[in-house]
């Protein structure tokens, strides 16, 4: 008999409670991601007051116990009775959803916060929270516990009449959130992201939870996007040394363009609207590519750089090595979903598109040697795209892929359900003849790659589609790549990266990492990509058998099974070293094994680090080295 469903079934969630029940729903997540999350929407909302033009400073601090305040020098909240609720205006910012002055009535022009859920979310998911507002010559504060008011608004003293602005202090939620820890270096990415974002806007992060050992950052650009971009470059090579900048305005959008050639073969494009990064881009970076391919190409065919009768540069040809950022700031920001990824307001394409195509077609003429140096990379990358063209047919669907032929090197699972099936990526053929042996043929696959894979962070796509190893592990994926890419043809939904515990093995695994970042970054984005963890060491007494980890956890194992009567110590070096037995058991074993996810953070750092690490400059990527060989497992022993 099916349960019953009545009127009294129905369950009505009271204001900030819907928050409290599915907090998912309004900050993504209730993982470390989202509890940083909360930081940003208080700190968008000073932002907002900065874009607005009342607000130079912002200042964050981590307290001890991981309580967060955020002060600024804006206008301060309202704290008047607000004529629709009979409450004051604070707290109808702070105990309401969708409830601010982000949805017209000249509050703000532009704001980052479309749905104006920010505040109100942020105290909903607070142990406690409290808001103080200097405003006309009074300090007003109202005390809140989990969304509910524990304290009316109060005027606890006076201030000067110039002094204004917002303190906002929380403690989230340990009912709500996994982890309540701040990570420092994860708050300092996102705060100079912002101060780029926002020319002339000071931000200080302060870190005060370690007495003995307080931190501070100030993030202060003058120069906004143009310095960001300098920034993002430091590790490349540029081809010439301007960056160019522009802005402008076109129906009531505004445009900052700023944009630097380097000598890679990698594009790094950063977008945002409103300050909201548009990882997926959107109207906005249609209309930049658009303007940036034919300006060039005007640009090549007035001065004689093309002959009249030769093809046009392609979009890919004049992005090839560029490191661009595109902002704009617009009234009434149309995204393409609840996560602001992609913008989808029609007017932001021909703003920038105009906006660029004057000012840069300008700057050509200004600059011809730049000019010069800009045509000549293009015209480079369209010679070798044509080589490129030919090889990338051996790897796309119109060739292999349709045809089905699977890399001879694959040895393939037999279930055809792809979430069922995982493929293992194994650095050489003795590891590879282990894991054959070890693996449980219905649903795990093992593709053996050959050493060291090309670097594709140093190589264009004509030298990536003729190397062997690469060709294979696209063919097996079933995806494709770049525009090519169909996630609905991925063949394992697990694709597993599995090397050996040593230093070698930790480059091989950055390399594989670099090649999926740069052509098919969804796989990341999708969390299908993991890293298998081999054991460092095999301890073996009687007939008791552990495998340690770590050299902490093979400490833990001496002292538990003692010194006396244990074999000499296994250290793995290898994957090779490993019977396909202690394989399965330690590495394979979906019911024993560890793997760990790879997930993409914040993609600027992404693309930064891999950079550093396999890009052409030494120098950066030894200081990383030095400054972070103390986290490093001992894999040289």
């Amino acid at each position: 008999m099916a349960p019953e469903y009545e009127a009294n079934e129905i369950q009505i969630l009271e204001g900030l409670e819907a928050v409290r029940k599915r907090p998912g729903m309004y900050i993504g997540t209730t993982s470390s991601r989202g509890l940083h999350h909360l930081v940003y929407e208080i700190v968008d909302n000073s932002v907002d007051e900065a874009l607005a033009g009342f607000c130079s400073e912002i200042e964050v601090t981590v307290e001890k116990g991981d309580i967060i305040s955020v002060k600024d020098n804006g206008r301060g909240i309202p704290t008047g009775i607000h004529p629709q609720k009979g409450i004051p205006a604070v707290e109808v910012v702070f105990t309401l959803l969708h409830a601010g002055g982000k949805f017209g009535g000249g509050g703000y022009k532009v704001s980052g916060g479309l749905h104006g859920v920010g505040a109100s979310v942020v105290n909903a998911l607070s142990e406690w929270l409290t808001v103080r507002i200097y405003r006309e010559g009074k300090i007003y504060e109202q005390k809140y516990s989990r969304g509910d008011v524990v304290m009316p608004l109060t005027v606890v003293g006076e201030c000067d009449e110039a002094q204004t602005g917002t303190f906002v202090e929380f403690k989230p939620d340990n009912e709500i959130f996994e982890e309540t820890v701040f990570d420092f270096e994860i708050l300092k990415q996102h705060l100079q992201e912002t101060a780029f974002l926002t020319k002339g806007l000071k931000i200080i992060l302060k870190d005060e939870r370690n007495s003995d050992d307080i931190k501070q950052q100030v993030y202060h650009y003058e120069g906004g996007i143009k310095e960001f971009v300098q920034y993002i470059n430091d590790s490349k090579t540029p081809i010439y040394e301007d960056i160019f900048y522009c802005e402008g305005s076109k129906d009531n959008v505004y445009v900052e363009v700023a944009f630097q050639h380097n000598d890679s073969y990698i594009e790094s494009n950063y977008s945002y609207a409103n300050n909201i990064n548009t990882t997926d881009g959107g109207t906005h970076i249609v209309g930049f590519r658009s303007a940036l391919t034919k300006t060039i190409n005007d640009y090549a065919k007035r001065f004689g750089l093309i002959k009249e009768n030769e093809k046009n540069l392609s979009g890919d040809d004049v992005r090839e090595g560029l490191t661009s950022v595109v902002s704009i700031k617009i009234e009434n920001p149309q995204f393409e979903s609840q996560t602001k990824t992609k913008l989808n307001n029609s007017e932001a394409k021909g703003a920038v598109e105009s906006v660029l195509s004057e000012k840069f077609g300008y700057y050509l003429e200004e600059n011809p040697n730049i000019a010069k140096q800009i045509v000549e990379k293009a015209l480079t990358a369209a010679r070798a795209r044509d080589a490129a063209k030919k090889a990338r047919e051996l790897v796309t669907r119109k060739s292999v892929l349709e045809t089905s032929r699977l890399p001879g090197k694959l040895t393939d699972c037999t279930e055809k359900d792809p979430e069922k099936c995982e493929i293992y990526i194994v650095e050489g053929n003795s590891a590879g003849g282990s894991a054959c042996n070890a693996r449980t043929p219905a649903t795990q696959a093992v593709l053996p790659l050959r050493g060291k894979i090309l670097n594709v962070e140093k190589a264009r796509d004509d030298r990536i589609f003729g190397n062997e190893e690469i060709r294979s592990m696209i063919t097996a994926f079933g995806t494709g790549i770049h525009n090519d890419f169909d996630i609905t043809k991925l063949r394992y939904h697990k694709i597993i990266l599995m090397t050996d515990a040593d230093v070698e093995g930790a480059h091989i695994t950055t390399l594989l990492l670099t090649f999926i970042f740069r052509f098919m970054p969804k796989l990341i984005d999708e969390g299908y990509v993991y890293l298998a963890q081999p054991p460092l060491y095999k301890l073996e007494k009687g007939k008791v058998i552990n495998y340690a980890y770590s050299d902490e956890e093979r400490d833990m194992y001496i002292k538990e099974m003692g010194a006396e009567g244990m074999k000499p110590i296994q250290r793995y070096k290898g994957l090779g070293e490993m019977d396909a037995d202690q394989l399965w058991e330690t590495t394979m074993d979906p019911e024993r094994r560890i793997l760990v996810k790879v997930n993409i953070e914040d993609a600027r750092i992404a693309d930064q680090i891999f950079d550093m690490l396999m890009g052409d400059k030494v120098e950066p990527r030894r200081e990383f080295i030095q400054q972070n060989a103390k986290y490093v497992q001992n894999l040289d022993i």
